[in-house]
């Protein structure tokens, strides 16, 4: 209830922001009562109605949710009254509360209609993407703001959010399940247009979009998990059967922009998609100052700093680079740490970071490198807590990567004994545990198999 109301707060103080553009909100009509909430009503000094908002100072997280989500549960109205009391056993009952001898409990129309549709698109935009996706189910004109464009450039605007987690598991590879790391849930989106009778596994995102590809490396598809906006890509120009590696950046800010997706195989040759023209260009091969065949770590994902796509090299150990602007390709020579297995790029900031497991005799640990752009050497940064490290003394541990964005990186560790999910901020250095994934109103527990971090996006077009 805390962080409901934090987020209640946090909310109501930016549309006082907005409406006020930074005077202080007019006090309450009435003094509140340490037993039922009051409200503050705020006006715009362009429109002769106001709108309440819950003084939330005076009641709980429990009793703001009961009254902002009122819309959602009886149609077509905002309880937005200039002071009102109920009790618990009112607000359980439904009814609803009223100034004066008002009791019918309809909201003045005008209210609503003069409410500016700017300010509530900047409103909603700043809401967390779970709360908006409830939000949706009120009614149509709330349900048709991912096709605003307006609201798509209010979104743009704001910072990237927390990463979530596309995955899918070993039992049911044609459904995705995502993780969402800020309420630490697991949501089960289904994406129609995904064919059914093939396996098509998430490979790169940019943009809150998700590329996947079958597995007999046939076709792409790009789609958002939460809108389910989806398309198929056109088919190849030739057809590689041997393992690829597959990224994904954006044009500008904003999938409006359009965006691009590379794909390479071990014997160097390539190609580029374009969104824009929804084609696939700059075919070619590695050119000859890069040694062949390319020998690709695929257990790590590429990662996309800019428009520039880095690929883990194993022999000779280093990192092979592309520009998605000028079509360039770079090597790098860089010498692994010693003792390492399971390793992958990832990305914080600017910074190239590498994750792998470290073992030395029985005792095996999780670590974090930096690269070091002067001397081009990984440095270890951090490493997992030494009590952690213990539960893997003695046994076979392999890890697996499923996905980064945004400093935060997804791991899964697995043996005979344990199957086990963390995350790790690269920011904060925090480790934290993942609950496990199970099936809808199920109990059993689902493995992941592989996945992909992406920042959702509810304006994002495929």
């Amino acid at each position: 209830m805390e962080e409901d109301l934090a987020m209640l707060r946090h909310l109501i103080g930016q549309l006082q922001e907005l409406l006020h553009n930074g005077s202080p909100p007019p006090p309450p009509l009435s003094p509140p009562s340490s037993s039922s909430p009051s409200f503050l009503v705020l006006h715009h000094p362009q429109y002769q109605n106001g709108w309440c908002l819950p003084c939330i100072d005076d009641t709980s997280a429990d009793d703001c949710c009961d009254i902002v989500m009122a819309a959602g549960k009886r149609p077509g109205i905002f309880k937005m009254l200039e002071t009102v009391k109920r009790s618990r056993k009112e607000r359980n009952q439904g009814k609803s509360c009223t100034q004066g001898d008002d009791i019918s409990g309809n909201m003045d129309q005008e209210i609503w209609q003069e409410f500016p549709q700017d300010l509530f698109e900047a409103v909603v935009s700043r809401l967390p993407i779970a709360t908006f996706f409830q939000f949706r189910a009120v009614c149509r004109k709330w349900n048709a703001l991912i096709d605003s464009d307006s609201f798509s450039q209010w979104c743009t605007e704001l910072p990237q959010t927390t990463p979530w987690f596309y995955t899918i598991t070993h039992e049911n590879v044609n459904s995705g399940q995502v993780y969402d790391p800020s309420l630490k849930k697991w949501h089960h989106p289904i994406i129609p247009a995904l064919p059914k009778k093939s396996i098509v596994l998430p490979m790169a995102s940019a943009g809150g979009l998700v590329c996947f590809l079958d597995i007999g490396h046939r076709n792409f598809y790009v789609s958002n998990p939460l809108t389910k906006s989806f398309r198929e890509l056109p088919a190849r120009s030739f057809k590689v059967w041997s393992r690829v590696a597959v990224g994904m950046t954006l044009n500008g800010n904003s999938t409006s922009h359009g965006y691009k997706v590379l794909w390479v195989g071990c014997e160097g040759e390539y190609e580029v998609y374009d969104s824009l023209r929804n084609v696939w260009t700059k075919r070619g091969t590695i050119p000859s100052n890069i040694k062949l065949p390319v020998l690709l770590n695929f257990k790590s994902q590429p990662v996309a700093i800019h428009s520039t796509l880095y690929f883990m090299l194993t022999d000779p150990e280093g990192i092979l680079s592309y520009d998605m602007v000028s079509g360039k390709w770079k090597q790098f020579i860089i010498p692994g740490p010693p003792d390492l297995s399971d390793h992958t790029l990832a990305e914080c900031g600017e910074r190239l970071m590498l994750v792998g497991l470290l073992t030395k005799n029985a005792a095996t640990c999780v670590c974090i490198w930096e690269l070091q752009k002067m001397t081009l050497l990984w440095k270890e940064v951090d490493r997992m807590p030494n009590i952690w490290c213990l539960e893997f003394y003695g046994k076979h541990i392999r890890m697996n990567c499923l996905g980064n964005k945004g400093c935060l990186i997804l791991l899964s560790l697995r043996s005979r004994q344990m199957n086990r999910l963390i995350t790790y901020n690269a920011v904060t250095r925090e480790w934290t545990k993942v609950p496990g994934c199970t099936v809808p109103r199920g109990r059993k527990r689902l493995w992941i198999a592989c996945g992909t971090a992406f920042h959702p996006s509810p304006t994002a077009r495929a």
